[in-house]
């Protein structure tokens, strides 16, 4: 950034900013963690321009408590690592249907201009509706500057090799598709040790990193709709609606029906009771 950087407080257009948004004392801290020699000019406060040298940067939208979450991202782009990746899964914990996994690397020009105001209220997919996801789904996948990938393993595989290296995999599917391909990783969860990445484990990654909470909404909205496909496929169990988790209809439709061909057999309770060893003596 340029010496004579400053903040400037205008008024906004109509709509420009929510009624909580930016505050003097709020763009003082902003200015201090990007290092900026920045002043403050208190007018009506609604919408800030924050001006370096003859470029005006519009933070409308982006109210501060925001930033912390691309905190991971705006480290690791100060380094001069350009391409960020966060990574996430879904589906570990249903008894039927994939675990899907997704990357999403965002551009490092927001390190200067934050967080568009179009993905204001991006979260971990579980805190979001599904309208939300499927906006931010949207959102994401036609954005000209964000690069995603999505992979999943189907529940063959899952039983093969166990649920938590099929997430790893997937995960590992996903980066491998990225272009160009990732200098970083934020992992959602646990460290993967044999990923050919630099990366960062990050414990409940989606909701302390953007890039992590955009790949959990692809993550999970790919798998949702691949869920609603399974429930015309194999009608009964109602996939559509539970998504393949073990609620009381889930498992009472299995009690009735058996499992289908996207059952996971090593999950309980599908997988069998180990056999009781005969007394020898």
């Amino acid at each position: 950034m340029e010496a004579g950087c400053k903040f400037t407080l205008l008024r906004p257009r109509t709509g420009a900013l929510p009624e909580r948004g930016w505050s003097p004392t709020a763009a003082g801290v902003l200015a201090r963690a990007l290092n900026l020699p920045a002043r403050v000019i208190a007018r009506p406060p609604r919408k800030f321009v924050l001006t370096v040298g003859q470029k005006a940067i519009f933070l409308a939208g982006v109210a501060p408590k925001f930033w912390h979450r691309l905190a991971f991202e705006r480290d690791l782009w100060n380094q001069g690592i350009a391409h960020v990746a966060g990574v996430d899964e879904a589906g570990c914990g249903p008894l039927a249907g994939p675990v899907t996994a997704a990357a999403v690397v965002f551009p490092r020009s927001w390190l200067k201009t934050g967080l568009p105001a179009q993905f204001r209220g991006l979260n971990d997919s579980k805190q979001l509706t599904e309208d939300e996801r499927e906006k931010f789904f949207a959102r994401i996948q036609t954005h000209a500057e964000i690069r995603w990938a999505i992979a999943g393993l189907d529940a063959a595989t899952i039983d093969r090799i166990n649920i938590r290296q099929a997430a790893w995999q997937a995960m590992h599917r996903a980066l491998d598709q990225l272009a160009p391909r990732a200098e970083h990783v934020l992992v959602d969860g646990l460290r993967i040790k044999w990923l050919p990445y630099r990366q960062t484990a990050l414990v409940q990654g989606d909701a302390r990193s953007y890039s992590v909470a955009a790949a959990s909404v692809l993550a999970k909205v790919t798998r949702d709709r691949l869920m609603r496909e399974y429930d015309l496929q194999f009608p009964g169990y109602g996939f559509a609606i539970h998504k393949g988790y073990p609620t009381p209809q889930h498992l009472a439709a299995l009690a009735q029906l058996g499992p289908c061909a996207i059952h996971r057999r090593s999950f309980r309770p599908l997988k069998p009771a180990p056999q009781a060893q005969p007394e020898l003596f």
